[in-house]
């Protein structure tokens, strides 16, 4: 488990994290969602002990991550900008790796590298974007560490690659409870995979939630009446959007979903239906109550 007390980091007059406090759970996926400058990959560096924290603690299992290997040989960090060594190839990459990490399982690199297309002895350097970024996966992976920390990871991969890594750390979630702690800024690409959220906005955490739990207290509705609706009509509910389309009213409704049906149900409407929810619409929902508008926060 990852604890995250009262952190902050600045670099010179830029504070980067300010005071944020969080908890990831062991075998959870993690999504960390803002734009960029928002924070995001402070933050990751800070989780894994790439950066000591000015203020606050970072620990994972209870153990300071800074400066311990023991703590670091179970995290491997997945960077947007792809580094390898001037001239290598990925049996390179992998040779490297398996003196860091103790667990590196070098079978299985050889099978996801042979299963991705990638050439073993091909120089890294003329690889594409998005192979490089297959390369670090599959080194990821491969490791066998606790927690992956993927900084737009799935950022330059085309739509068959995004859904093979997804797989990949759904399987190592399921068979050795991996953490993976992923941060983006596209709400969409995270919605499938991620069964916690968090919103950073200028270095804070503005939300921290659980998705289900988020689904489960938020609901639309699309609705058409005989009558004119206002929010006014409905005083038992907590609305959060009411909004009209022609004679279609789409309604958000905080609460429980039987209590919001059965509500508009005493309008009788002509037709409704209860509809999911996005990623991205329950947090235009959340944070409009803290006065932020996340259209502007999130592509």
């Amino acid at each position: 488990m990852i604890v995250v007390n009262g952190v902050s980091k600045s670099f010179g007059d830029i504070l980067a994290v300010d005071n944020i406090t969080l908890d990831i759970k062991k075998g959870s996926v993690f999504g960390l969602i803002g734009t960029n400058g928002a924070g995001k990959s402070t933050l990751l560096r800070l989780l894994c002990g790439i950066l000591a924290e000015d203020a606050g603690t970072v620990t994972i299992d209870g153990e300071r991550v800074f400066e311990n290997i023991a703590i670091k040989e179970r995290c491997f960090y997945i960077s947007d900008n792809q580094y390898f060594f001037s001239n290598c190839t990925p049996n390179d990459m992998r040779n490297y790796y398996a003196d860091i990490y103790r667990k590196f399982d070098k079978n299985r690199f050889d099978s996801l590298l042979q299963s991705f297309g990638l050439n073993p002895k091909r120089k890294i350097n003329t690889f594409s974007k998005g192979m490089k970024k297959q390369v670090s996966v599959i080194c990821a992976v491969s490791a066998m560490t606790d927690y992956i920390f993927c900084d737009e990871t799935f950022d330059g991969l085309d739509p068959v690659m995004r859904q093979a890594v997804k797989s990949i750390f759904a399987g190592d979630i399921a068979d050795r409870e991996m953490t993976p702690i992923i941060a983006s800024h596209n709400l969409r690409e995270l919605e499938d995979i991620c069964d916690h959220i968090g919103l950073l906005h200028k270095g804070g955490m503005l939300l921290s939630h659980d998705l289900e739990d988020m689904k489960l207290g938020i609901h639309k509705i699309q609705a058409v009446f005989n009558e004119e609706i206002t929010r006014e009509s409905f005083p038992s509910l907590e609305i959060i959007s009411l909004d009209k389309r022609g004679s279609l009213y789409t309604i958000v409704v905080r609460g429980q979903e039987k209590e919001a049906a059965a509500a508009l149900n005493s309008k009788n409407p002509v037709f409704m239906e209860i509809l999911p929810l996005t990623l991205e619409e329950i947090f235009i929902s959340e944070t409009e109550v803290t006065g932020y508008d996340i259209k502007s926060l999130i592509v």
